[in-house]
């Protein structure tokens, strides 16, 4: 049991870390990574805490882009 157990756990790790994780080369994917940049950047700002707790909602709040 605990064999089988060792046997997948090794295996995922394995393919976890073949995963490549490079740049993509075509124009789509390049745009797809573009804007999950800019929406991460926003969400960086949106949602961190001392917007959340301290200030009032503003037009970069993400409810407002929506």
């Amino acid at each position: 049991m605990f064999g089988l157990f060792a046997v997948i756990v090794v295996s995922l790790i394995a393919v976890l870390l073949r995963r490549r994780n490079g740049a993509t080369q075509n124009a789509d994917g390049l745009l797809l990574e573009q804007d999950s940049r800019v929406r991460a950047r926003e969400n960086r700002v949106s949602f961190s805490s001392l917007t959340v707790h301290n200030s009032a909602p503003t037009m970069t709040d993400q409810y407002r882009r929506r």
